[in-house]
């Protein structure tokens, strides 16, 4: 079963939590979320003591422009890719003031799978300023909802590893 919202704000609570004790600033980039990381983040009361920024950016211009993915990079992996999410998570702290970056880009669903990258196939990455960027592919089940449900918690609960 996908997370509910109690569960979401649960998970983001401590995040802000560990994130505030270590005196982090968090920056998100977001695909197939939309946003939805940094409003569960944003949800939790003070968040402004440790919250930098979010970006939603879905279009490739947008991958280029506001996180600095290489046109190469989208060209010869795709989107859905671990070199991407690692760009985007670089990307996100190069262009805000946090020490700290989440980046997710999948597919949601209905629409948009292929045989190799199926909906449900989400790559996410995490990265502190200075240090080496991380990433995992997971293969979330479920409607266009769940898979994104999914998508946050995995996002928050390795931002929780990280920190």
């Amino acid at each position: 079963m996908p997370p509910s919202d109690a569960e979401l704000t649960q998970l983001a609570t401590a995040v802000g939590q560990r994130l505030h004790e270590q005196r982090d600033r968090l920056v998100t980039a977001e695909s197939c979320t939309g946003g939805w990381i940094a409003k569960a983040m944003t949800d939790i009361a003070g968040s402004s003591a440790w919250f930098d920024c979010g970006m939603a950016a879905y279009s490739y211009e947008a991958k280029q422009a506001m996180l600095g993915v290489r046109p190469q990079t989208l060209e010869t992996f795709g989107a859905v890719s671990r070199e991407t999410v690692i760009e985007m998570v670089s990307g996100a702290l190069v262009n805000s003031g946090a020490s700290v970056a989440v980046a997710v880009t999948g597919i949601a669903g209905p629409g948009g799978g292929s045989e190799d990258k199926p909906v449900g196939t989400v790559w996410i990455g995490w990265k502190r300023r200075g240090g080496y960027a991380r990433a995992q592919v997971f293969h979330f089940d479920g409607d266009r909802d769940a898979v994104r449900r999914q998508t946050v918690a995995a996002a928050l609960s390795g931002l929780g590893q990280a920190l």
